[in-house]
């Protein structure tokens, strides 16, 4: 088996001088777009509790997002090749992240933050009379192959909630 190579291209342009640039910490909005050949542009900005634009996407919610996202893709796709017929699929996704305090220049109370966990919490309905068990057990096996939990230094788990129609 060969060992394949994907690259992913985004711009990123920040959109939030004020003027002033970056003067001082103050001066500036955090709020920038992001952009992929061909496909509609993401509005993002830093959380609200980094000063960033609360109507916005902030990186954290990507990567929550990301998360999700990616254990879906491989969930239907097991699912789909196990004979399993999801019918809807609704994640309740969170993310933990500890410290990332925001401050000015020399602000002894700043410090980089960092993702503890994530949790899955999808909400999933069969089709009438399929496997629940083993719509389950495939959630085990999406996350071992979901490429961006596979990426990640903390633990993604998954509380997946499984009904029949």
């Amino acid at each position: 088996m060969t060992s394949r190579q994907h690259h992913y291209s985004v711009d990123l342009e920040w959109i939030g001088n004020r003027g002033e640039g970056t003067t001082h910490y103050t001066a500036y909005e955090r709020d920038f777009v992001a952009s992929v050949s061909g496909k509609p542009s993401l509005e993002g900005s830093a959380d609200p509790a980094f000063r960033g634009n609360g109507a916005r996407w902030n990186p954290e919610d990507m990567l929550v997002a990301s998360v999700s996202a990616c254990h879906k893709l491989w969930y239907l796709h097991l699912c789909a090749d196990a004979g399993i017929r999801v019918m809807t699929y609704l994640d309740h996704a969170e993310g933990t992240m500890r410290g990332g305090t925001s401050g000015g220049k020399g602000d002894p109370a700043a410090e980089a933050g960092r993702f503890t966990a994530i949790v899955l919490r999808p909400e999933i309905t069969l089709a009438a009379g399929d496997d629940i068990a083993l719509a389950h057990e495939l959630h085990h096996r999406a996350h071992a192959l979901c490429f961006i939990a596979n990426s990640l230094n903390f633990p993604v788990s998954c509380e997946a909630v499984i009904t029949h129609q």
